[in-house]
This record gives structure tokens, sequence and C-alpha cells, in this order.
């Protein structure tokens, strides 16, 4: 009951930070680049605990940080001036550094270093900085705008999958989704909180009033997220189960680690933003 308490307290604190967040492009840039910089940060923690591995955490993170920054700047006009791509030559700079130190190390496995390297900037840093992507849109006049809507509309998808399969699962749940990975995942519960997300689709095409997108296309951004979210946790808990571990932090109370939290999120964001380029070509 105690453990339940705290982890429906830090649920509520959680989810209010977000959607408080995505009223303002500032507050937004600043809560994710945090929740970027924390997130590489604990992975790189996680992999060095590997034998063999020693992953450059600082800089890592550093480089992950750094490159949302870019990504939020050259997507909108929120730190003025036009955006421009050189913004991104820093980063750049710093990730062929990551990669040529090894040349100086003398690690045992240098491989190992650049794969785990690489691993956190295009598994972690470059989804949560695909966010701006999201966030930030063209008008028909040519203007940069700031809407939370897209951004916002993903996580909530999330969640409503989340609990839609939990209550779902729990009560219907026969048939494993991936007993090899995630032995509590079913498929009924899978279904059901598609059902729960096609609803909550309806729902915010209704608030939105046909803005953006029509019913059809919130519906199917919806589904997008509910089978990339599902293989979001799954390929986070391969890789729990891969590192010998059962969260990969502790950092939320009753929740575990950043990687527990926003696992789903890592691979509906980029999911979400090749659905809507795609729509943008019809």
């Amino acid at each position: 009951m105690k453990n339940l308490i705290v982890r429906t307290i830090t649920g509520v604190i959680f989810v209010a930070a977000i959607v408080t967040s995505f009223m303002r492009p500032e507050a937004m840039v600043l809560l994710f680049s945090i929740v970027t910089g924390m997130t590489v940060w604990e992975f790189c923690g996680l992999v060095n605990q590997r034998e063999g591995v020693c992953v450059n955490r600082f800089i890592s993170t550093v480089a992950a940080v750094y490159f949302f920054y870019a990504m939020a700047y050259f997507c909108s006009d929120l730190y003025g001036g036009s955006a421009k791509s050189v913004v991104f030559i820093p980063y750049l700079v710093t990730i062929i550094y990551l990669l040529v130190a090894e040349l100086y190390l003398k690690q045992e496995d240098p491989i190992n270093d650049w794969a785990y390297t690489m691993l956190a900037q295009m598994y972690i840093a470059l989804p949560f900085s695909l966010l701006n992507v999201l966030a930030f849109t063209q008008t028909p006049s040519g203007l940069v705008a700031y809407n939370p809507v897209l951004p916002l509309s993903v996580f909530i998808f999330l969640w409503v999958n989340d609990t839609g399969a939990y209550c779902v699962g729990s009560l219907l749940g026969r048939h494993k989704l991936f007993p090899r990975i995630s032995p509590g995942k079913s498929w009924e519960g899978s279904v059901g909180g598609a059902v729960f997300v096609t609803a909550a689709a309806w729902a915010i095409s209704t608030l939105a009033d046909g803005v953006m997108l029509s019913l059809p296309a919130w519906i199917g951004l919806g589904l997008v997220v509910v089978v990339f979210g599902t293989w979001g946790d799954l390929v986070e808990s391969l890789l729990k189960r891969t590192l010998g571990i059962k969260d990969s932090g502790s950092i939320l109370p009753g929740h575990g680690g950043m990687l527990d939290r926003f696992d789903s999120s890592l691979l509906a964001i980029p999911a979400a933003v090749v659905y809507l380029y795609t729509l943008s070509l019809f």
C-alpha cells in the first residue's frame, strides 16, 4: 500500500510537470533538456558497469544536452534570429572527439565504447530532440509557431495506452505478448490500450476542432504511438535483462529510473515524426 501511494504521488507530479512545461516553449525546452541529460547520464552509468566498457559519461551527457538545444534553436526562433545549421558543428566535433579519443585511451575493447557512446546519442538524445520538430511548426505565412498539441498528444497517448493496457490486461490477459522479454504484457492488454487510445484520439480531435489533423489522422497517430510505444517498452526491458538489472535507477520513487519512465517515448517520438512527415507528403 505504501509503495502504491508513493508511486501514485510520483506519477501525478511527473504528469503535472510535463503538461505544465508544454504551456511555454522555454519551459518545454528546459525540462526536456534536463530529462535528456539525466537519461543519458543514467544510461552511461549502467553500461559502464559492464566489463571492458568505459564510456565518457560527462562528455556524452553534455553532447546530448547540447544536441537538444541545437535542435530547439534549429526548429524555432526561440533564441532569436533565424535558425542556422551551423549550430550543429560543436556537436559533430564532440562526436568526432569521442571516437578519436579511443585511440589514446588504450581501452580493452574500444568497439564496445564506441557502440555504447553512439547508442546513447541515437537511442536517447535523438528521440528527445525530435520533440522540437513536433512542437515548432511553420505557419502558411512562413513564420515559426510553437504549438504544444502534437508533442503533448504523444505523451497523452502513451499514458492512456499504459493505463488501458494495464486495466484490460489485469482483467482479461491470457495470451502473452512477448514472454521472453516482458512476461507481464498480454495481447488482450495491448488491444485494450489501443481501444483506449482511439477514444483519446477522438477526444483530442474534438477539442482541437479539426485543427492540424483530421480525425482519421489523429487515430492513426494514436495507433502509431501504441505500437512503437510498446516496442520502446520492450526494447528497454531487453536492455535491462541484458544488463541484469530490475530498474534502470531509483531517482523516481516507485517508478525506477529515467529510462524506466521514458522508455516508451524513445521510439514513439521518432515514429510520430515519421508518421506526420509522411502525412504531409500526401
